[in-house]
């Protein structure tokens, strides 16, 4: 999976799973903008690590996705976005105050969408393109809970289907990735005995790791999958089988 010449996009890549998306791209030889909001230290690291630049924005307003979207163009264009940040408000529906609801559903769908529009915008006129949204497995099956975060997920699914239909005969593929229950810094501050039930769930009986959703963005982001658009990668060890 080479990469080099590319230049990409990592929304959310500070930490977690987007640390992970953006390490790995930038093995593989793309130049990597690294976006964070709030965490700059790390954001900075990981782009240190990966001869990068750390982009300050807030993608859920269009000023901050059109800076993105600059910095790439300043460095000669944009092959490969992924839109991977998100937050969660989780809380039983009956309890989900409208905030909750608002502020997952804007972020995180809303943000993915502001992003697309903008990078869609310059890849059409480039007439080339990968975009890959991070969904979740929380949009695929439901998880309790998580209403507002699996509204979002699975709206971003259903997004992903209908850019790719508009954007195929400009050369510019879109797919999306649906991880699992992915082990990160969250996890590690977790109940012990619920990251035990969840991998229990799980038929390959552990969790997975990030640089396991970073590799399958990497198939995504290259030209082995030149073939491939409109598709969710459902990437959860067999917990939705």
């Amino acid at each position: 999976m080479d990469l080099k010449g590319k230049i990409a996009i990592v929304t959310g890549g500070s930490r977690g799973i987007g640390k992970a998306i953006a390490l790995a791209l930038g093995e593989a030889g793309a130049q990597v903008i690294v976006n964070y909001n709030q965490s700059a230290e790390s954001a900075e690291a990981v782009a240190q690590a990966v001869s990068g630049q750390a982009v300050q924005a807030d993608i859920s307003t269009d000023a901050g996705c059109q800076s993105l979207i600059s910095a790439a163009e300043a460095l000669g264009g944009l092959d490969i976005m992924v839109n991977n940040a998100g937050i969660t408000r989780d809380g039983l529906m009956p309890r989900m105050r409208d905030e909750d609801w608002v502020d997952v559903l804007e972020t995180n769908l809303g943000g993915t969408f502001r992003m697309c529009r903008a990078a869609s915008m310059l890849m059409m006129r480039q007439r080339r393109g990968s975009i890959i949204n991070i969904t979740s497995v929380s949009g695929v099956r439901g998880n309790a809970g998580q209403t507002n975060y699996s509204a979002s997920k699975a709206a971003i699914a259903g997004m992903t289907r209908s850019l790719a239909k508009e954007l195929a005969r400009r050369n510019v593929r879109v797919n999306c990735i649906a991880p699992g229950f992915v082990e990160t810094d969250m996890v590690k501050v977790m109940d012990p005995r619920v990251v035990e039930a969840a991998k229990k769930a799980i038929p390959m009986r552990r969790l997975a790791q990030p640089e396991e959703i970073a590799s399958v963005v990497c198939f995504l982001a290259s030209d082995l999958s030149s073939y491939v658009t409109g598709q969710e990668w459902v990437v959860d060890g067999g917990m939705s089988a």
